[in-house]
């Protein structure tokens, strides 16, 4: 039997940004750490946590939309962590472990709410850098960031909730379509055809505001 360990769990304040790499040579795995924290080593949960409480609150945040829910939820999530680390096996990744989790404990606060997911993001990602290009740098195509940043919750917003989970969870946490499909309890191909759909009706919203190269060239 593992012994008890208490661990103080901080929200945080923020989005927090990811912390600097581990160089590989002296990075002690996660599983290696998980198991070492169900013998009760309260240290090595201290660096699982800060490892991964970075991704794990920016799902939360994005899959609900509003801050203290999410808060709620991160709790949740670890303490979750913590009562079930007797049952822990090192045979799957712990960023699996810890999101299927996390999804676990989405999709039951939402059931319990009577409601559907609700997205969010604070961030203008790769895909809006991608549909603005250079070409956002010309006087006649210069658009407002926060006009795009809106455009993108809304569509956000409007994807059905297996593909906004889908694609958060391969935005945040640099997972494999597999592990996204195990977290989510579906086939691979199913989640990589949620994401696929997400990705174009994301691009499809965004459209608008990529300047017309007609006009820009005429």
């Amino acid at each position: 039997m593992a012994a008890s360990v208490a661990v103080d769990i901080a929200v945080p304040e923020s989005e927090p940004k990811a912390a600097a790499p581990v160089p590989a040579a002296v990075a002690e795995t996660d599983a290696a750490l998980m198991l070492r924290y169900r013998e009760g080593d309260a240290r090595a949960f201290e660096v699982l946590y800060e490892r991964h409480k970075g991704a794990l609150y920016r799902y939360l945040l994005r899959m609900c939309r509003h801050q203290e829910m999410a808060n709620d939820l991160f709790q949740e999530v670890w303490s979750k962590v913590i009562a079930s680390r007797e049952r822990y096996e090192a045979r799957a990744q712990f960023n699996t472990f810890l999101f299927r989790i996390a999804h676990n404990c989405a999709i039951d606060h939402f059931r319990r709410a009577g409601r559907q997911h609700a997205g969010r993001t604070d961030d203008v990602t790769e895909l809006e850098d991608q549909l603005a290009g250079a070409e956002s740098e010309r006087p006649e195509a210069q658009l407002s960031e926060q006009q795009v940043r809106d455009s993108f919750q809304q569509a956000l917003l409007q994807l059905p909730p297996e593909q906004r989970d889908v694609f958060v969870l391969y935005e945040e946490t640099g997972l494999s379509l597999e592990e996204i499909g195990n977290i989510t309890g579906v086939a691979m191909e199913t989640a990589k055809s949620r994401l696929r759909y997400a990705l174009n009706k994301l691009r499809a919203a965004l459209q608008q505001h990529r300047p017309d190269r007609e006009q820009v060239e005429s």
